[in-house]
């Protein structure tokens, strides 16, 4: 049996979030703010990028995987898992290096966005079925 096509995008996440927790841990401690953002803007940007992502991937993670598990096309998952990682990547480097939108910001969240909905459909469309 091959390793399931989820796992992989489930791993790069995992990594993701990992690098985004590191973020928000070291400007806790630049800011010296335990819990909260205080009034640090730099803070409370990094909490909100790392809780960005942490928002999106439970349910794409598991639209991937439900529709693997009822023999959804390697294309479809490679696909969508690429498209959400590469997304929320860009994100996370236009929402950190700025407060407002920047390009990273408006691809990310778009490309986010549809990539919710193809799975949302394909699973419904795979109930349906």
């Amino acid at each position: 049996m091959n390793a399931p096509i989820t796992a992989l995008y489930a791993g790069f996440t995992g990594l993701l979030l990992l690098a985004l927790s590191y973020q928000v841990v070291r400007n806790r401690i630049r800011a010296r703010v335990s819990l909260g953002a205080g009034e640090d803007k730099g803070l409370l940007r990094a909490i909100r990028v790392q809780a960005n992502l942490a928002e999106y991937a439970p349910i794409v993670l598991i639209l991937m995987l439900l529709l693997e598990l009822q023999g959804a096309s390697a294309w479809l998952l490679h696909g969508s898992g690429a498209a959400f990682v590469i997304a929320r990547v860009a994100h996370a480097l236009g929402m950190s290096s700025t407060g407002g939108v920047s390009q990273g910001r408006r691809l990310g969240i778009a490309t986010t966005w549809l990539v919710l909905l193809v799975l949302s459909i394909a699973a419904i469309v795979s109930w349906i079925a």
